[in-house]
């Protein structure tokens, strides 16, 4: 039985958005799974599974369904040792638990105050009623004040990316020669801005953009075909 990854879109399947289950998708290339995503709108997403769920990614193994990217890829490294390690040991999922809490509350909020009204204008109508409710509330603010600031937020975006500029010019990947389960949970908050917005509003030449585009082309540019 294939696996399947429920994950999340707007108005267009062909175009999911959700920086957590982009770690998915990556995380399932990297182990070399055959899975099918099956993309739900906001408010179908609790009809999933039975309900299982309020939110994505939710995969489904065979019986077993598990839901939050970072217990599925816990989830994928116990039950497919034989592949390639998202973790590279124990010590890696400690720093990658890291590196989820440094995109959480860096990057996150970020990219919602940038793409919040692109988000919008990809859903439905159904959803962009759900959508502005629930973002209103939690914001406290109309989805609309964000144009006034957006400049901003996009002008102070790459300062973000400090860190990792200084760490990628000594290698190529968070993980070293090549990618781990580190990497993926930052792409995913830049593989969100890029679907929503179609920029991911770093400049040229920008060592970011270059480790961007490395894992863009990854597993047959999986990422970057999606628009």
């Amino acid at each position: 039985m294939s696996i399947i990854l429920y994950s999340l879109c707007g108005a267009e399947t062909a175009r999911p958005f959700s920086p957590h289950c982009w770690k998915t998708v990556m995380a399932l290339r990297h182990k070399g799974l055959d899975f099918v995503e099956s993309p739900q709108a906001f408010t179908e997403i609790p009809k999933v599974e039975g309900g299982v769920s309020k939110i994505v990614p939710i995969l489904k193994d065979g019986d077993t369904i598990v839901s939050d990217s970072f217990d599925i890829a816990l989830y994928l490294e116990a039950t497919y040792p034989d592949r390639p390690s998202l973790f590279g040991g124990e010590g890696g999922m400690v720093l990658s638990r890291f590196v989820e809490s440094y995109g959480l509350t860096m990057l996150h909020m970020a990219v919602t105050k940038i793409a919040i009204n692109d988000i919008h204008a990809m859903l439905g109508p159904v959803d962009q009623a759900y959508f502005r409710e629930s973002r209103e509330q939690r914001l406290g603010k109309p989805l609309e004040d964000f144009i006034a600031t957006r400049d901003a937020e996009i002008a102070a975006f790459p300062e973000k990316f400090a860190t990792l500029r200084h760490l990628l010019k000594r290698q190529a990947y968070l993980g070293g020669e090549s990618p781990l389960f580190a990497d993926y949970i930052l792409f995913g908050a830049l593989q969100w801005l890029r679907v929503t917005t179609g920029s991911i509003h770093l400049p040229s030449g920008d060592p970011v953009a270059g480790w961007f585009d490395r894992l863009l082309d990854l597993y047959d540019g999986h990422a970057r075909k999606v628009a």
